[in-house]
């Protein structure tokens, strides 16, 4: 079993420093983890732009990508939308809305559909 730190004399680790050595800023407290060490340097939270409330380190939520390979359930001349992915099971539906769906040219298609969501060229 693991000693535990700061539990007195009985514990095996513990007393005066319990095992923190003498003086320092590592003997205090835990250095705080946006902490660069150097006074001079811009920190890394300075050179982002001032968001404030939650999310603010959350990267960008990118639409769902959907290959024209997935297309070919739909039959010729159909149309092409969120309702009509999620109803054939290509997409969740909260997926759908939550993030957004972009076809990408990935593959080959033979068919005239009419297309109603973001695509590439």
């Amino acid at each position: 079993m693991a000693k535990r730190l700061g539990r007195g004399y009985g514990s095996g680790k513990g007393g005066h420093t319990s095992g923190r050595g003498q003086k320092g800023q590592k003997a205090r407290t835990s250095i705080h983890i946006l902490f660069e060490g150097v006074k001079v340097k811009k920190s890394t939270l300075k050179k982002f732009p001032l968001l404030r409330g939650k999310g603010k380190f959350l990267a960008k939520k990118k639409p769902i990508t959907i290959s024209l390979d997935k297309l070919k359930v739909f039959k010729k001349g159909s149309k092409v939308d969120l309702d009509s992915l999620i109803e054939k099971g290509i997409i969740s539906k909260k997926d759908a809305f939550t993030y957004g769906v972009k076809i990408l040219g990935k593959g080959s298609l033979r068919k005239d559909l009419e297309i109603l969501v973001p695509m590439s060229k």
